[in-house]
């Protein structure tokens, strides 16, 4: 069970770089695409903008005003999703 455990978290955490390296890669390929650099504001060749994005990603927070309706709150975005979804089975 331990050794199963251990190659489960190393899988993942293969999973979690190469995910960041693609992205950076997408990123880079885009830019050249759009005749720009790309990603490279941190450090060297942008090597460690996935793990800068990453960083941003955790320190945001959901901002809510609590004296608003909460059901709604939630509940909104998830209509819009389903509008726009529709949208593309009538307009394909």
């Amino acid at each position: 069970m331990f050794y199963t455990t251990i190659n489960f978290m190393f899988l993942m955490i293969m999973v979690m770089i190469s995910v960041a390296f693609f992205t950076l890669l997408e990123r880079k390929m885009i830019g050249y695409s759009q005749s720009r650099k790309g990603p490279n504001k941190i450090l060297m060749a942008g090597i460690t903008q996935p793990i800068a994005d990453a960083m941003k990603l955790i320190s945001k927070e959901m901002n809510m005003n609590y004296s608003s309706n909460l059901g709604m709150y939630m509940l909104a975005p998830m209509l819009n999703i389903i509008c726009s979804l529709v949208a593309w089975v009538v307009f394909p």
